[in-house]
């Protein structure tokens, strides 16, 4: 099959624009796909138009919906689907393949993270019973009824939500599927080196029975995006601080950011150090370093020298590997000039003292290397001396954490926003003050990982509460 045409999207039609990109294979000139790209006045043409979208599924009942979710699931996960404009279908092997062709992500991530989001799919019920804390199905399709034994009515306060998806993770995708179930059509703009993954789900979708309609995708540049996230009526926005921080206090955008997750030990518990090592690995280490919820801080009252040893001879057997190697759990940078950067703010970060890059005792070579074309940055732990140090609180595209030492009773001072807390302690006083912290998102505690997570309770933002806003009413005994 030749390289597919990746086409826009609008409401369900296909559309086969003028200005075609071409994503090529990392490390070649070979093309990976054609891209249509949408322009901004198309875009907000569009826009114009969703609540004819919304309308369609606001007569579908939402139990339906429901059905067709986890339907979608096991599709996404199994069939063969429509790629690109010429009729040509895409096995999973072959999605896992074009994935790997354009984002560095090795074949084993790539499984990973497929298995993950199709199971998204079939937890839709007691993810959406999280979401709305046990609002029941038919609510949504009347707009009123009981919850818990008082009258609610709910009303949605958009006609889309507009996702403005990165390049470095599949799993993402699973923040917005919930939204068909809650009969809010999506309008996607996908990363560029990423546009497999939100296109096989809306296929995945549609042979399921949901209507086409619900579903729109826009590859397009900074304009477009731009157009995106100043028209639609909500957005959930994916991005670096320099991008999100503009938006934050904007209530139509979910900010999707650095996250700053910690992994925290108490003194009640430090002396089991060693019990915990596995934890701090995976958490360190999951899904190549690449999301949110992946620890950047250990913070322990003592033995950080021995905590950061440990780690980082785990860590150093991560190494780069051929992406079709089941073993390989590192990815390469689409971008190169990316990892580039990310080296050089490591280094400089070491150099203004105050931090020691314990990893260079254990791993092959520079943590910059090349690999079959591709950039990759070998995994790195640093002791530093106190929070003062830039990296103590630092978050980057590869598993990279610092350790550093700090009383427990300054922790919570110390730490900053984080999007995860682990906290391994039962000190109950300290516990108390951890739920009571303002800067944490999600909070774990005892020895969770930081990047395993509930669906059903948001880590970040709810995504019911976002689409919908409950109002007061009441109907006359005469009505």
């Amino acid at each position: 099959m030749s390289a597919p045409h990746i086409p826009i999207l609008r409401q369900g039609r296909v559309y086969k624009s003028l200005d075609v990109q071409t994503v090529n294979k990392l490390g070649s000139e070979d093309p990976a796909a054609e891209i249509s790209f949408a322009c901004a006045d198309m875009i907000k043409y569009d826009l114009r138009k969703m609540g004819e979208a919304r309308k369609i599924l606001r007569a579908m009942k939402s139990a339906d919906l429901v059905e067709i979710t986890k339907k979608a699931g096991e599709i996404f996960l199994n069939d063969d689907l429509p790629i690109g404009v010429d009729g040509d279908m895409q096995s999973p092997e072959d999605y896992v393949l074009s994935l790997a062709a354009t984002s560095g992500l090795p074949h084993s991530l790539i499984r990973m993270n497929m298995k993950r989001l199709g199971g998204i799919f079939g937890q839709i019920e007691d993810i959406f019973r999280g979401l709305t804390r046990g609002l029941d199905l038919e609510v949504i399709d009347k707009g009123y009824g009981e919850q818990g034994g008082a009258p609610v009515s709910y009303s949605a306060t958009t006609d889309e939500l507009a996702v403005i998806l990165p390049s470095n993770s599949p799993a993402v995708n699973a923040l917005w599927i919930p939204s068909i179930a809650m009969k809010v059509p999506v309008l996607l703009k996908p990363g560029r080196e990423e546009p497999w993954t939100p296109w096989r789900v809306i296929q995945a979708f549609i042979k399921a029975g949901c209507p086409p309609e619900a579903f729109s995708l826009y590859p397009t540049q900074h304009d477009g995006s731009g157009a995106i996230i100043r028209r639609a009526g909500r957005v959930m926005l994916f991005g670096d601080d320099s991008t999100v921080k503009q938006h934050e206090h904007d209530p139509r955008v979910e900010v999707h950011g650095t996250g700053y997750s910690k992994f925290l030990i108490g003194e009640d518990e430090i002396e089991n150090w060693r019990d915990y090592v596995d934890s701090l690995v995976e958490s360190v280490s999951a899904n190549s370093g690449r999301s949110c919820i992946c620890t950047s801080t250990i913070v322990v009252p003592k033995y950080g020298d021995e905590i950061a040893r440990a780690v980082a001879e785990r860590v150093a057997e991560i190494r780069p590997l051929a992406k079709d190697d089941p073993e390989a759990k590192l990815s390469g940078f689409a971008n190169p000039k990316f990892a580039e950067w990310i080296n050089q703010a490591v280094e400089e970060g070491m150099n203004a003292g105050g931090a020691t890059d314990v990893t260079a005792e254990f791993r092959e070579g520079e943590r910059f290397q090349e690999r079959d074309g591709m950039n990759y940055l070998q995994p790195t732990i640093v002791r530093v001396d106190s929070f003062d140090q830039d990296l103590a609180i630092r978050e980057f595209l590869f598993p990279f954490a610092s350790v550093v030492e700090c009383p427990q009773a300054e922790m919570l001072d110390k730490i900053g926003p984080s999007l995860v807390v682990t906290a391994v302690t039962r000190d109950m006083d300290w516990i108390n003050q951890l739920f009571d912290c303002p800067h944490i998102d999600r909070l774990n505690i005892g020895n969770v990982p930081t990047n395993r997570i509930q669906w059903n309770q948001p880590h970040e933002g709810n995504l019911f509460e976002f689409l919908y806003t409950r109002r007061s009413f009441q109907i006359a005994a005469s009505a």
